[in-house]
């Protein structure tokens, strides 16, 4: 894996240590739902149609199935990273992509951090002890029509995983620094369809963080650091 750049806002890594990266999520992020994370239209400020998109998203009267993943940031001493998956390559949905644990709301789960430590716990086998939520990031509506509501959490190190492989290839880290850099928000564009769309994409070595992770990591940038 290569290096944080010192570039950028970066500037090294002491601005990601645990103790700056966790009161500066608490002293903006709240575990209230974010008031204003839909326009006068009804449509989620974030999304895969933030960019120009496939298609134009149905208002919130049309009905989004709601989901939920957890943005897990690991408090290491020297410097806090995320928790990331690679999706199972036998799934229908969106195989081998990189995604944050998590997965639909079910009516079994209280709310939106129920569901996310839920489905992280189903997926990697981290235990909820582990997890400390924070706080929310903007709804983010995807162009297949999941509302997901971001989880930023503290993790404790120290954990182990237990992967379920039905689900998830496997599970990584990658330093906050890294993310939180705006030299590396690219802006990609591909074509489905005869229709061209952009997205963000955050090449990391020999891996692609793209699509909704990526707009993910995006807004969690510009609620924390513009």
């Amino acid at each position: 894996m290569p290096e944080p750049s010192e570039g950028g806002l970066a500037h090294g890594r002491a601005p990601f240590a645990p103790e700056k990266v966790f009161a500066l999520a608490k002293a903006k992020l709240s575990l209230d739902p974010v008031e204003d994370g839909f326009d006068e239209h009804g449509l989620p400020r974030q999304g895969d149609h933030r960019l120009p998109a496939l298609h134009t998203p149905p208002p919130r009267s049309a009905g989004y199935r709601p989901a939920a993943v957890l943005v897990g940031l690991v408090a290491h001493v020297a410097e806090v990273s995320v928790i990331l998956t690679t999706r199972a390559s036998a799934l229908k949905a969106h195989p081998g992509q990189i995604a944050f644990p998590g997965g639909k709301i079910e009516a079994i789960d209280a709310d939106p951090i129920a569901a996310a430590l839920r489905e992280t716990h189903e997926e990697i086998g981290l235990n909820p002890g582990h997890i400390e939520p924070i706080g929310y990031l903007d709804p983010y509506l995807t162009g297949s029509g999941f509302l997901i509501q971001p989880v930023v959490a503290r993790i404790a190190p120290g954990f182990e995983l237990r992967i379920d492989p039905r689900e998830v290839e496997d599970a990584f880290e990658v330093p906050l620094s890294f993310l939180m850099n705006a030299d590396h928000h690219e802006l990609h564009t591909r074509e489905a369809e005869g229709v061209f769309r952009r997205f963000y994409a955050m090449p990391y070595g020999e891996r692609l963080i793209w699509g909704a992770t990526a707009g993910i990591l995006r807004n969690l940038y510009e609620r924390l650091y513009l």
